[in-house]
């Protein structure tokens, strides 16, 4: 698998790895794709019985960091087909910055990637047309990590809600639904209800957000939901949206669960008559792991 140049990031040399990697022989599910860029991570897993119908495994990565280039901020893209369905999975780190204004960075950022991740072409394929950006897919595309968008509120006003568990007023004035509503941003894309608290700035190893003690004070951030998951289209259904509670970061984790429509080849369809596909999403996000 080549890269293609024209969106990726200079500083990133290493290519994505393609592979069906099993790190238990018990484990339900394989790595199909994996693709580093600096601090921004994406990879892909299966269900084991599903590997053998995933195809046209396909990257893109866009840096927006340092001079709009480099790869600490921007994107990773990935694009694979399901049986005859296609899917893209969008991981990014947006630009950082709670000033008024910045959150317009936030959506050059998102307007750039939309318009400049381009994946590599396949020649040779079968007759239906193959995704080369991310909305070329059908209705299934999921985009996700560090969009830091703030809260545009102060400190004092933003902890004086949170106090009193007020996440509705928080949300209110939460910079992603603003940009979102006024048609600045992520345009037709959806995100689930939002019903846990912010994910963001936390001190290092604690459940206290950072400012809350004179030790942490310098490092203050006004709390802030930066981490979210949004999709785009109407061949999936979200069924959770959630946060985790892993302390090895100033962010809490976050999580979805969806279910997706796949449209399968005939003869594949005929074996399937009558099976349930869902999966119970307590398999996707065992408490057992450290995501909790």
């Amino acid at each position: 698998m080549t890269r293609d140049e024209s969106s990726s990031s200079d500083e990133d040399s290493a290519t994505p790895q393609f592979a069906c990697s099993e790190a238990k022989s018990n484990m339900n599910y394989c790595l199909v794709a994996s693709k580093q860029m600096v601090g921004i991570f994406l990879s892909v897993w299966v269900r084991r019985e599903l590997v053998q119908h995933v195809g046209h495994l396909r990257v893109a990565t866009i840096g927006r960091g340092i001079m709009g280039c480099l790869g600490n901020k921007g994107c990773i893209a990935m694009s694979m087909s399901l049986h005859r369905t296609s899917f893209c999975f969008v991981c990014s780190h947006l630009a950082s910055g709670e000033k008024e204004g910045d959150e317009l960075k936030r959506n050059s950022d998102v307007a750039e990637i939309l318009k400049s991740a381009q994946f590599p072409r396949i020649c040779k394929s079968p007759c239906r047309r193959i995704p080369e950006r991310i909305l070329d897919h059908e209705s299934r595309v999921i985009w996700f990590g560090d969009l830091n968008y703030r809260v545009a509120l102060s400190y004092q006003e933003t902890r004086s809600l949170l106090r009193n568990n007020d996440w509705n007023s928080l949300l209110e004035r939460d910079q992603l639904k603003i940009e979102r509503e006024a048609g600045r941003v992520f345009n037709g894309w959806k995100e689930g209800k939002i019903t846990f608290a912010p994910t963001y700035k936390y001190s290092q190893n604690s459940d206290i957000y950072a400012g809350e003690t004179v030790k942490s004070k310098k490092k203050r951030r006004t709390p802030a939901w930066c981490d979210r998951i949004l999709w785009h289209g109407n061949g999936m259904e979200q069924l959770q949206y959630l946060r985790g509670e892993s302390k090895f970061s100033d962010h809490r984790p976050v999580c979805a669960v969806f279910a997706a429509q796949a449209e399968m080849n005939n003869r594949y369809r005929k074996a399937c008559l009558g099976a349930d596909s869902r999966i119970p999403s307590d398999e996707l996000i065992p408490q057992r792991h450290s995501f909790y």
